[in-house]
């Protein structure tokens, strides 16, 4: 399996679209602080609009995708003079469907949903990304083609909204994220994401400590494995992946850890020798620093439920 796939399966993400909005001019959209292990998005097939998130704003346009990893609040303005809008909100059997209070000619088609994750891999995924990702597909001709066939897909199933629409616009949903997470930094994105390092050597080595994550993942190693210098290898490391060295092989390590704490009975001390802790001690720390509980109580809560909110 490749490794985008193994992440997007260690964090255990399920997609879920919320509501297409098809708007006028002037309109405004307030996407509320997510609770929990939730984060937005939003897919533009059509119009403009631009989104803003603290002090940042994206200006979005045909075939553009944000997600907002945190699920900090955020607000989407479509362009159009006047006073502000809201919307109106209808029912459907699958999804809502925003429509401006005031009416007038649609500027914008716009589908907004979440992504829902695990708390132990999916938390640490989805902390280490860039907060908000913005891809462009419309600016690569052969993402473009991509995406244009996606889009087809869900404005398609969305007219249509009959048996199994909202489990099928989920697959989509969850398509959607992997183009996004394998996108590379240039001119279709805002942020390096370390899903998609865009250096091959690095990308070889990122799928070689997934792999095995318990080996002993030395600088010293990994450079010698790339054929650069140190100085050379930290410097193309941390451009391809926006992480240090140390901080990538404990995200490796950790997430792997989430995931077999709960897919056997394998003791807490088993867990942390195979991912490369010599002590529980030390892979105790570690884990409760990034989750914020310890390897025993995750599992506790992990299976049984307690953790699932």
């Amino acid at each position: 399996m490749d490794t985008l796939s193994h992440l997007l399966r260690l964090a255990r993400v399920e997609a879920s679209l919320d509501m297409r909005c098809l708007v006028g001019p002037a309109t405004r959209m307030d996407s509320p602080a997510r609770a929990g292990r939730e984060a937005p998005f939003h897919v533009l097939l059509a119009g403009s609009c631009r989104l803003h998130i603290g002090k940042q704003v994206l200006d979005m346009g045909p075939g553009d995708v944000v997600v907002v990893p945190s699920g900090a609040p955020h607000r989407i303005v479509t362009p159009g003079d006047g006073t502000p809008q809201g919307t109106k909100v209808t029912s459907g059997a699958a999804f809502l469907t925003a429509r401006s209070e005031r009416g007038g000619p649609e500027v914008s088609d716009l589908f907004c949903g979440r992504y829902g994750f695990g708390a132990g891999s999916g938390a640490l995924l989805f902390r280490s990304l860039p907060d908000p990702i913005h891809v462009s597909f419309g600016r690569s001709p052969d993402s473009a083609d991509v995406l244009g066939t996606l889009s087809a897909l869900m404005r398609s199933e969305a007219h249509c909204e009959g048996d199994g629409t909202a489990a099928i616009l989920a697959g989509l949903c969850t398509a959607l994220l992997a183009m996004v997470l394998r996108t590379a930094r240039g001119a279709n994105t805002n942020a390096t994401l370390w899903t998609a390092a865009g250096d091959a050597t690095i990308a070889s080595l990122i799928e070689r400590i997934f792999e095995a994550p318990g080996d002993d993942w030395s600088i010293e190693r990994m450079r010698r494995a790339a054929s650069m210098s140190r100085a050379t290898f930290l410097r193309r490391f941390g451009q391809s992946t926006g992480m240090t060295v140390g901080a990538f092989v404990t995200q490796a390590r950790l997430m792997t850890a989430a995931h077999l704490l709960t897919a056997d009975d394998a003791t807490v001390v088993s867990v942390a020798a195979r991912v490369g802790y010599r002590s529980e001690s030390a892979f105790s720390r570690a884990f409760r620093s990034a989750t914020g509980v310890s390897p025993a109580r995750f599992r506790r809560e992990a299976l049984t439920g307690a953790g699932e909110h």
